[in-house]
């Protein structure tokens, strides 16, 4: 304890001194030291208001590079706001002394209604804190990949619907000239055939008097256009015949689906002759020729022959069709009078159909035919292209060979007597089937009528229903009652 206030008293000796009664001197310089302690302590807190009223006004430290240089300066209290319209002065509130929390906080709408910039300057600019400037990047980073997204997504369904517009639109383009394209197309054929075979010179002028669908004149149209793809001809005036009709039925070019389609399943043009025989001028024949399945096809398809034909092997120790083409006849004799030499040297022979005979599709004979025309030759050849129609001249030649062959063609008693027999047998076959088809609709008749009758007995009354039943059951006693016969007394 003696040591402590022995260095006390060495570290403070003029503490002790102090508090002595000293001389006036020594009061003078207590009161030097006073004042200059109070100057110093009133200097530090003027130094913590100012450095207090800096960090409410954020805004003035900007424009000078140096806080320290820059005096303190007091702002003198804001004036009192006075509404210009208002008739009675406005009512002045007193001061309120104490200094104002947050000199930065923003000003209410009802305060600075009527404000005027111009009137006041030096006021605080109010700037967003550092944590709003924090949210609102961390709200923009947050909201800007939904915003990046959602844009995408309208561009994306905006580009979607003009790919869509564009497309329709490049379709119909397209379709409109195909359609143009393609019936120019299908033109050009139909008249280079017509130019071939039917104009000056021709096949068909030597062996027919009449062509087309005029009155014979020069300015009369040889082709009747029924459609885009297809195309009529008539030709008339020879004898063994009435006229002959060929239908070009083309590729649907003028479509451009069609066209689509027939690039994956092709198609060909085809031309199908019609010559409807005279009854007289046509014997019993039923004949057919075609590519092996083709005939097996038509065997079965086709009703006259199916009723009245098969197919014929080849006959031994002579020359026959092509080995591609099978026959189908109502007789061997039939089909050896008609598969000729001459059409097996020109056509149907082995070198000649390699050649000649690719548009070769079928012909069909026959006295027995289903239509309007019962005896009538058809021919059904492709059509080659519009450069190529020579191809098919020896095709187009068959057909007048073949109507003068049938016109003097007769056949043998033996063969007549069989094809009489057969369509008889054909035609009794016919007649049950009518008479059948009749029985059924008869039946069917009384059916819907006894239908009928229990419909209109099941909505009567019950009482009707018993009248009705008591009259029925009156009329068959009376119907089963005998017969009595007066007589008269003389």
């Amino acid at each position: 304890m003696a040591t402590r206030h022995s260095s006390f008293s060495l570290h403070f000796p003029s503490l002790s001194s102090l508090l002595l009664p000293l001389g006036a001197t020594t009061i003078w310089h207590l009161l030097a030291l006073l004042s200059i302690f109070s100057l110093l302590l009133h200097h530090l807190s003027l130094c913590s208001a100012a450095a207090a009223a800096d960090s409410h006004f954020e805004g003035f430290d900007d424009e000078s590079p140096d806080e320290d240089s820059l005096p303190i300066t007091f702002l003198p209290p804001p004036p009192t706001l006075t509404q210009s319209h208002h008739p009675s002065p406005p009512s002045q509130s007193p001061p309120d002394p104490s200094p104002p929390s947050d000199l930065g906080q923003k000003p209410s709408a009802a305060t600075f209604e009527y404000w005027d910039e111009d009137e006041f300057e030096g006021l605080p600019i109010e700037k967003p804190s550092e944590t709003e400037k924090e949210n609102s990047t961390d709200s923009d980073q947050n909201s800007s990949p939904e915003s990046k997204t959602n844009e995408e997504l309208k561009i994306q369904s905006v580009s979607r619907s003009y790919i869509v517009e564009i497309g329709c639109g490049s379709f119909l383009v397209m379709f409109v000239i195909n359609f143009f394209t393609g019936k120019r197309e299908n033109e050009n054929i139909a008249l280079a055939w017509a130019m071939k075979f039917a104009g000056k010179d021709s096949i068909f002028e030597k062996n027919f008097s009449l062509l087309g669908i005029g009155d014979g004149k020069d300015d009369s149209p040889l082709l009747l256009k029924e459609g885009q793809n297809v195309f009529k001809f008539y030709a008339s005036g020879r004898r063994y015949c009435q006229g002959l009709l060929a239908t070009m039925e083309l590729q649907s070019r003028h479509d451009l689906i069609s066209r689509l389609f027939n690039l994956v399943v092709p198609c060909k043009d085809e031309i199908t002759f019609e010559v409807y025989m005279n009854n007289e001028a046509m014997d019993h024949v039923v004949f057919a020729l075609a590519k092996k399945k083709a005939a097996k096809t038509m065997q079965k398809e086709v009703r006259d022959l199916q009723r009245f034909a098969g197919l014929v092997s080849p006959p031994s120790g002579r020359k026959w069709a092509f080995e591609d083409l099978a026959v189908v006849s109502e007789s061997k004799e039939v089909a050896g009078d008609l598969v000729t030499e001459t059409v097996l040297e020109q056509v149907f022979g082995d070198k000649a159909f390699e050649k000649y005979g690719k548009g070769f599709i079928s012909m069909h004979f026959s006295d027995q035919h289903t239509g309007p025309h019962k005896k009538i030759l058809v021919f059904k050849f492709a059509l080659p292209g519009a450069n190529h129609m020579a191809q098919m001249t020896r095709l187009v030649a068959l057909v007048p060979y073949y109507i003068d062959l049938i016109g003097r063609y007769k056949l043998s008693s033996q063969a007549r007597s069989k094809t009489e027999a057969a369509r008889q047998k054909v035609a009794q076959g016919v007649y049950k089937e009518l008479q059948n088809a009749r029985q059924e609709a008869l039946q069917r008749k009384k059916a819907e009528q006894k239908n009928l009758l229990e419909e209109a007995q099941a909505k009567l009354s019950a009482e009707a229903r018993n009248k009705k039943e008591a009259k029925e059951r009156a009329r068959q006693m009376k119907k089963a009652m005998p017969k009595v016969k007066m007589t008269r007394a003389h």
